[in-house]
């Protein structure tokens, strides 16, 4: 286990993934990580998130492909589609998930509203 718990948590659910499991059951979890998870469930990437006893526990749905970006680079608006290009497979699939002063938003969201931050994961 490393110090950064998004990454861990990110990576189990890829193992997961690659296991041919639905369910991940994580032991340690933050804030962020739960806020990259609601993103996750509203792009129907996870069925299902719960907290119980202590564990996190997630149903994943139509995931593919997830991971942290590491180092946090920090981006303008007009640079998110250097980053889209580099994580994600193609044009319209998946999300980037960016920190910005307005909250934990998708890559679209930040454009939209023409935000920039801090590049924390990719989903797709």
């Amino acid at each position: 286990m490393s110090q950064d718990v998004v990454a861990d948590g990110l990576n189990k659910m890829m193992n997961a993934l690659n296991a041919g499991k639905n369910v991940v059951v994580l032991d340690h979890y933050s804030k962020l990580l739960i806020s990259i998870l609601a993103i996750a469930k509203l792009n129907n990437y996870v069925k299902s998130y719960r907290i119980e006893n202590g564990k996190l526990t997630i149903e994943l749905d139509k995931l593919n492909g997830c991971c942290a970006i590491k180092p946090r680079f920090i981006v303008k608006t007009e640079d998110i589609d250097k980053y889209i290009k580099r994580y994600l497979p193609a044009k319209d699939i998946g999300v980037i998930v960016v920190s910005t002063s307005k909250g934990i938003i998708t890559h679209q969201t930040a454009q939209e509203n023409n935000i920039g931050g801090s590049l924390l994961a990719y989903l797709y």
